[in-house]
């Protein structure tokens, strides 16, 4: 429970925290139509990366309104108050010494002054400026010099908006950017929470509240992904949607083109492999481009040369008041195809199975906000471990470390935020709504991605309540219907005779913790109860089963044998037991493993939280457990059972039925 400061009065408080959020949902209730692709430059496009130093204040004001109705947003944010320093991107949370702006619930403010280049604001270059946030959690109001831009709510998606009427009227200018931001979790949000007010007055300070939540990791705020402004064309690409197919010795690579600003324009487009040679080339806003022996996107340790992408090349002419406009973008493609039958994955036609980690953005003092020597530090450990696969537990990951996985072969489950439907309420229509906007969004970016193998609609919700089945029919149909090209799955802990929505997914994943949060410390149940999971959930479904969660918490330096919990020793003993279990299911459906987790990560403070979660095989540090050498023994010699190269297969053009 993160508790908060003072608001004035329980309902008025807690209307006055949620001004704008609330007040907000309604306009941003749907996602905004168009693409969503990755600033890059090209001979059409700049970026300016707005990373650094923000201004930053949080509002402490009794009902968190101050800012509104103040209006910090028309002028300098260091002409309303005291201001800090706040690096941009990362979680505000851990990095001062003060232990309110720690577990602060409510508006906070960021600015950030900039200086446009001349060429990007002279109106008759036809040139429109963009404003981009990879990710802001929970829920954004953005200003540029006083006007509102944009309003987002969810805080693992990016944003943005066309500011270019606003900025280009004033060269020479700075341009100020703020930004208010609301961490509040609501039952209605993605995650849900709840606010509870403490209303005994001899036990807790007038109006004190806490923000309650459902999942164990620490709900980290701030500006988490880059800021960037970039540019493009008045008339521009603004969405790509490319598919694959391939048989022995034929690719074809299906591609959808989207132009915004005018309806007269030409479009070219040319594929090149790595070495830049176009192996072939299209025209027009749809088609299909044959490529001949192809080169297959494979993941890590199934092919000599994994993660193989192909670079799809767009170029849009346009005539627009007598001058020729020009736009190039460059969209990396892999090669491969998925499909799922009672038993196996099959990626590219040869069955796939997941050894792999969960994870968590998270980490010390940065919190949530990317930080490139982690992220490439994290990948290293995943390829010295083995593991040829994570699951984006239990949100969007950034863009960056996503780019990764692509060139890396390491295949991903991706995740929407939908952790923590718990309560009844949250399975309401409001709730669906905002659902099925966050998987739009999530596929919008991630639909191109060869990495990107399954969609993951929840984690451990409430599926045994009865609104689960028409929510997660539902929301699984959206899915589907945005993207028939993968299967789609959520996480359940849920009985399996109970389970509402396992009817609807793809693939059962399932997580269990047998000998810990059941049976603590009795490692000789684990054979038998995770066999009956296992036979119970393949009787009921005939579904390929993920063990998507199972582990044990370990304090790193803590000895003990006999094993016992919480020792290094305990955490071997429970993934050597776990891993028997798997060597006989895996020869029938069992079709992969994810540890919880990779590495300990922070929680809320709680009696069975020290400093966070201590399941990972290696230390919030990254230096490893003595379960992370049992792991990397383990995946290394599946990985060596079979040929890293793969049999010749007569075709692989499968489809999801």
């Amino acid at each position: 429970m993160a508790a908060g400061a003072s608001a004035g009065g329980m309902a008025g408080g807690c209307r006055l925290l949620l001004l704008g959020l609330l007040a907000g949902l309604g306009r941003a209730a749907a996602a905004p139509p168009g693409g969503m692709l990755y600033p890059r430059d090209t001979p059409s496009r700049e970026r300016k990366e707005l990373g650094g130093l923000w201004s930053f204040r949080a509002d402490f004001s009794p009902g968190r309104d101050a800012g509104f109705a103040q209006r910090w947003y028309r002028r300098p944010l260091r002409q309303t108050g005291p201001v800090i320093d706040m690096p941009v991107p990362s979680s505000f949370n851990d990095i001062t010494q003060d232990p309110s702006l720690e577990n602060y619930i409510g508006w906070v403010w960021y600015e950030k002054e900039v200086l446009l280049p001349l060429r990007w604001l002279q109106g008759n270059l036809n040139t429109r400026v963009v404003l981009r946030f990879g990710s802001a959690h929970y829920y954004s109001i953005v200003w540029v010099n006083g006007v509102q831009v944009v309003e987002h709510e969810g805080g693992h998606l990016p944003f943005e908006a066309d500011i270019s009427s606003i900025v280009q009227g004033s060269p020479g200018i700075p341009c100020r950017i703020t930004v208010a931001l609301n961490n509040t979790l609501t039952p209605h949000t993605l995650p849900p929470g709840s606010i509870q007010y403490m209303n005994d007055k001899t036990r807790y300070p007038k109006n004190y509240f806490v923000q309650n939540i459902r999942f164990d990791f620490f709900n980290y705020a701030g500006i988490h992904r880059p800021v960037v402004l970039y540019t493009t064309p008045s008339v521009y690409i603004d969405d790509i949607t490319v598919t694959t197919t391939s048989s022995e010795s034929v690719a074809m690579v299906q591609y959808q083109v989207s132009v915004v600003g005018s309806t007269l324009y030409s479009l070219s487009l040319s594929l090149r492999d790595q070495e830049g040679k176009v192996v072939a080339t299209g025209d027009g806003p749809a088609g299909e481009l044959k490529v001949l022996n192809p080169n297959l996107w494979w993941p890590y340790l199934m092919h000599e040369n994994p993660g193989y992408r192909y670079f799809l090349e767009v170029k849009m002419q346009a005539q627009v008041n007598g001058a020729l406009l020009e736009d190039v973008y460059t969209l990396p493609v892999g090669i491969r195809t998925v499909h799922v039958t009672s038993t196996q994955f099959l990626i590219n036609g040869r069955p796939f199975y997941f050894h792999g980690v969960n994870k968590h953005e998270d980490a010390d003092i940065r919190g949530k906000g990317l930080d490139w020597p982690l992220v490439v530090k994290d990948f290293n450990l995943l390829r010295w471990l083995g593991a040829n696969s994570f699951r984006t537990s239990h949100y969007p990951y950034a863009e960056e470390i996503m780019d990764l996985c692509d060139a890396y072969g390491i295949v991903v489950i991706d995740e929407c935020p939908g952790v923590g439907i718990k309560m009844p309420e949250s399975f309401g229509n409001e709730s669906l709504q905002h659902h099925l906007v966050v998987m739009e969004e999530l596929i919008r970016r991630d639909k191109n991605r060869p990495s990107v193998v399954m969609w993951s609609v929840a984690n451990e919700p409430a599926s045994e309540l009865p609104p689960a089945a028409y929510y997660f029919k539902t929301v699984i149909a959206h899915t589907k219907a945005l993207d028939p090209s993968r299967p789609v799955t959520f996480v359940t802990d849920a009985n399996y005779a109970l389970d509402r929505g396992a009817p609807y997914v793809d693939v059962i994943c399932v997580n269990s913790y047998f000998s810990w949060y059941h049976d603590p410390g009795h490692l000789e149940v684990i054979p038998l109860q995770l066999t009956t999971q296992f036979e119970n959930w393949y009787k009921t479904y005939q579904k390929p089963i993920i063990q998507s969660e199972y582990g044990a918490d370990s304090v790193p330096g803590l000895h003990s044998d006999p094993p016992l919990m919480f020792s290094e020793e305990y955490q071997k003993a429970m993934l050597r037991e776990y891993h028997s279990v798997f060597d006989k299911k895996r020869k029938e459906y069992v079709i992969g493993e994810l540890i919880w987790n990779f590495a300990d990560f922070m929680t809320n403070q709680g009696t069975t939280r020290v400093l966070g979660n201590k399941k990972g095989i290696f230390t919030r540090q990254r230096q490893p457990k003595s379960a992370a050498f049992v792991l990397r023994e383990r995946y290394w010699k599946i990985a060596n059972e079979s040929s890293c190269l793969p049999p010749l297969i007569k075709s692989h053009s499968l489809f999801l039925k």
